[in-house]
C-alpha cells in the first residue's frame, strides 16, 4: 500500500499554457536548493491536504487560487492544478528567490528539481484540463485575512513596537502590537496576543473598537481587513516576548511619530484622531 502524501505542492497554469515556479533557496540546508520548484511544503497538525496547499501559497506568495483539484502524487508530494493569472513580479515572495512563470520549453533550459520536471511532463503528457475557479454568487470573490491591532495610549503617548529585521513583513518599521484571527473572535485575538506578544493582561470588558482598514499590498494578493481596537485599561508594561518579531516596544508622542512607521499603521492613526472609522487603502 502506497504511503499517504505528507507535501503537497501546486501546478498553476495561466491562460497562455505558462507554468508558475518558484525558485528556491541555494545555500540553505532545504529540498531543491537552488532549483526551480512548485510552490508547495510539508502538512502541518490535522490539516488536510487542501487546507495545506492554500496555506503552503498564501505563506510563500500571499495568492489565493479557488477551484484547485487533485492531479497527481509523485515523491510523497499531492500536487493540486489550478490557473492563476496574477504578475508574479508584484508577489510578496516570503520564501524562496522568486516565482515566475515559463513555457514548457523554457523549463528545459532551467535547474529543475527533477520531481517538478516530471509533474510538468505528466501534465502535458495526458492532457489534464486546467480547471477555472468555481463560478458562485461573486464569481471571483476572495476571502480576506482578518488582522487585530491594539491602540494603547498613556499620557499622549502611545504603544509601537519595532518589528526584527529578519521579519518577513515590515522589518526595522514600527508598528501597532498586532496578529491574525485564527479561530477566535477578534477581541480574544488581540487578547492573546497582547498576552503573548508584550504579557500585558486585557479583560474583553476594556476593549472598544475605533478603527478599520480594508487594503490591499499590491494587486493579486489577498486583501486584508485591519480592525484596531483601544484597550481603555490594562494590567501590565509592555515586555519583548516574541523576539524574532519585536525587538523592542516604545510610547511615542503622537505628534512625533517614529520612523519609519507602517503606512496603514500611520493610516490607522490619522483616522483615530480625525475621528473617522474607517480607510481604504492600495484599491485601484
Amino acid at each position: 500500500m502506497d504511503a499517504e502524501p505528507t507535501h503537497t505542492a501546486a501546478l498553476l497554469v495561466n491562460r497562455r499554457g505558462q507554468y508558475l515556479l518558484h525558485l528556491r533557496d541555494a545555500h540553505k540546508p532545504i529540498f531543491d536548493p537552488g532549483a526551480w520548484s512548485l510552490p508547495g511544503g510539508a502538512m502541518e497538525g490535522d490539516e488536510t491536504p487542501e487546507e495545506c496547499v492554500a496555506r503552503e501559497l498564501m505563506e510563500e506568495a500571499g495568492i489565493v487560487v479557488d477551484g484547485l483539484v487533485r492531479f497527481t502524487v509523485i515523491d510523497n508530494t499531492l500536487v493540486f492544478l489550478g490557473s492563476w493569472d496574477g504578475d508574479p513580479s508584484r508577489l510578496a515572495v516570503t520564501e524562496g528567490i522568486m516565482l515566475a512563470f515559463f513555457d514548457l520549453a523554457t523549463t528545459a533550459h532551467l535547474t529543475m528539481a527533477p520531481w517538478a520536471a516530471e509533474v510538468l511532463a505528466r501534465h502535458r503528457a495526458d492532457g489534464t484540463a486546467v480547471p477555472l475557479p468555481p463560478r458562485r454568487h461573486g464569481a471571483g470573490a476572495v476571502p480576506n485575512v482578518v488582522g487585530v491591532h491594539l491602540y494603547l495610549e498613556r499620557d499622549g503617548r502611545i504603544l509601537l513596537g519595532l518589528r526584527h529585521p529578519d521579519s518577513v513583513f515590515a522589518p526595522l518599521e514600527h508598528h501597532f502590537l498586532a496578529g491574525h484571527c485564527e479561530r477566535e473572535s477578534a477581541v480574544a485575538c488581540l487578547i492573546r496576543e497582547a498576552r503573548e506578544e508584550a504579557g500585558l493582561l486585557i479583560e474583553p470588558e476594556d476593549v472598544e473598537f475605533v478603527h478599520a482598514i480594508h487594503l490591499i499590498h499590491t494587486q493579486g494578493t489577498r486583501p486584508r481587513l485591519q480592525l484596531v481596537f483601544r484597550a481603555r485599561k490594562w494590567e501590565g508594561e509592555p515586555s519583548v516576548l516574541e523576539p524574532d518579531k519585536c525587538v523592542g516596544w516604545d510610547w511615542w508622542p503622537l505628534d512625533a511619530l517614529p520612523e519609519p512607521l507602517v503606512p496603514y499603521t500611520r493610516a490607522a492613526l490619522d483616522g483615530i484622531r480625525a475621528g473617522r472609522p474607517y480607510t481604504e487603502l492600495g484599491w485601484e
